[in-house]
């Protein structure tokens, strides 16, 4: 993968090169701040060289607040396919949501703390990178807000509402029957069922999966 890091910290950010330089990335570029990660995103597509993902950390100068997110977010308005993964040790959940709902393929966001093995990291940048939604349960919980008031959701069975978290968190079917210790066809009927809750018809412009998990999100 071609990867573009935006992190504040030099220390992380070069081992965030070092990283995925050993396990065979490229790296094509490493800056320090959000200005500096839309201005270089901006140059590699006036190249027509664009990088498959954007890892970039969400509180970077000068403000440490939520710049590497509010770029982040033009990026992704301006470039729909680039993969972005936020990588930090804060949930920020207004710009957070913006992002999910401008379309959630292709985004991730992961907490630096909650990241246990190395091969989670580099298996969740793939997933990005291929156009998957990835999100750490944590950052889940805490953007679910406004959602808690929608009477679909609120006509979910608890079982329902743990398939759709996991759902959220980019799981397949597959995966979500092996952690509830569902058999496969039970977590389809739960999804069939959460469609029909929230009113998700089938229709071919659409991808159910990824408007109910918005809805989840409250987007």
């Amino acid at each position: 993968m071609r990867v573009v890091v935006a992190e504040d910290s030099a220390v992380l950010r070069d081992g965030l090169v070092a990283l995925l330089g050993r396990r065979g990335h490229e790296v094509v570029a490493a800056v320090a701040d959000g200005d500096a990660l839309v201005a270089e995103i901006t140059r590699l597509a006036a190249s027509d060289a664009l990088p498959d993902v954007v890892v970039a950390d969400i509180r970077m100068p000068p403000g440490f607040s939520d710049e590497g997110l509010r770029a982040a977010l033009e990026l992704r308005t301006r470039h729909p396919g680039l993969g972005v993964l936020l990588f930090s040790q804060y949930v920020e959940t207004r710009y957070a949501s913006r992002l999910l709902a401008g379309g959630a393929a292709g985004v991730g966001y992961l907490l630096k703390d909650r990241v246990a093995e190395v091969s989670d990291f580099m298996d969740a940048l793939a997933r990005v990178a291929a156009g998957e939604t990835v999100l750490d349960p944590e950052v889940v919980s805490q953007l679910l807000g406004a959602s808690r008031s929608d009477d679909g959701l609120l006509r979910l069975t608890p079982r329902e509402r743990e398939v759709l978290g996991l759902m959220a968190e980019g799981r397949s079917n597959g995966a979500i029957a092996e952690l509830v210790h569902l058999s496969y066809g039970a977590v389809e009927k739960n999804v069939a069922s959460i469609f029909t809750k929230l009113e998700l018809a089938p229709d071919a412009a659409d991808h159910r999966r990824v408007l109910a998990v918005l809805r989840y999100l409250g987007a």
